[in-house]
């Protein structure tokens, strides 16, 4: 008897044994932290990711979950937030954005961090170098040193004589200056004034300074708007459009943002970095550590024109800049 449940206590055990080693381990937690809040372009970015996290043998809910975080554009809560995240024990953090991006590389320095919609991050000093970012975090910027002259030059080649340009930024940027300008606005203010324009910087807070800071624009005499892609304007970039035309002044948009209305979208598209998330965590997964991983530069960039909201401003794009458009919006 004593032999019998000796027997049967070692093939409890064996079996005990294989349940664990076939068991399932834990999905990997991924978390999302976002300036803005729960929109169709979070939605898209979801699909997307999950999408391309099952390209490479990650499905969700076996062997990956999203834990998004929303700051709502309240960038004060970002950095509880991003503590949050921490606390919930994740993996891997994606920050979109700037202040997100920063948030979280001051919030922890083990979990590593993965940007994007970041223009320059080395000037926040999210990144050593391009080459070897250092630290616990790396990502995908769409930085290109020529970036602001070439919208300004469009905006030049687009509405021939023009002279004063307003620039649509965001107030709660980090890195700003004295005069509180971020590195966006001061590469934009620099490329505006090397092409003898007159730069006329512009920065809001939320959604309901919009209207009062587009109508000041047309009151100052500003003859065109460069939006930059920031929380603020990125976030409402349909209502940027449609203030611009009430104010008849044509709007210039980052790529990836024709459905806001402007005159002209010129740029990279921020969807083609989605991608690169699942592509930068399963190398960390599989034991990178994020500062070893270079920044990845996005450089396909789109020229769009939208002739009815030219036709709404009472703007008119030479038919020669015509010629060089990805695409033309009737």
């Amino acid at each position: 008897m004593r032999f019998a449940k000796a027997v049967l206590a070692v093939l409890c055990m064996i079996a005990s044994m294989c349940d664990l080693s076939n068991a399932q381990p834990a999905p990997r937690k991924v978390g999302i932290l976002i300036n803005g809040g729960p929109s169709p372009i979070f939605d898209s970015i979801k699909k997307n990711l999950l999408s391309d996290f099952a390209e490479r043998g990650y499905l969700e809910g076996r062997d990956v979950v999203i834990e998004p975080r929303f700051a709502e554009l309240k960038l004060e809560r970002l950095p509880s937030l991003a503590s949050e995240l921490v606390a919930a024990n994740v993996d891997v953090i994606l920050a979109l954005g700037g202040p997100a991006a920063v948030a979280a590389q001051k919030t922890t320095s083990t979990i590593p961090v993965i940007f994007a919609i970041v223009t320059d991050p080395v000037a926040l000093k999210l990144v050593a170098s391009m080459e070897r970012p250092g630290g616990n975090i790396t990502g995908l910027t769409s930085l290109d040193p020529q970036q602001a002259s070439k919208q300004f030059e469009l905006l030049k080649e687009a509405f021939p004589g023009i002279k004063r340009v307003a620039i649509l930024s965001d107030q709660t940027l980090p890195g700003a200056d004295e005069r509180g300008l971020a590195p966006i606005d001061r590469a934009n203010e620099a490329a505006a004034k090397a092409l003898g324009l007159e730069p006329q910087i512009v920065k809001v807070k939320s959604a309901d300074d919009l209207e009062s800071a587009i109508a000041g624009m047309a009151s100052d005499r500003a003859e065109a708007m460069l939006v930059l892609e920031v929380p603020v304007p990125l976030s409402n970039r349909k209502r940027v459009g449609e203030l611009a035309v009430k104010s008849r002044l044509p709007a210039m948009f980052p790529g990836g943002q024709a459905d806001a209305g402007g005159v002209v979208t010129y740029g990279t598209n921020v969807a083609d970095t989605w991608r690169e998330f699942a592509t930068f965590a399963d190398e960390i997964f599989k034991g990178a550590k994020p500062g070893d991983l270079p920044v990845r530069v996005i450089t396909k960039q789109e020229l769009i024109f939208n002739l009815q909201a030219a036709q709404a401003v009472g703007v008119r794009i030479p038919p020669e800049l015509l010629k060089r458009a990805d695409k033309i919006m009737q």
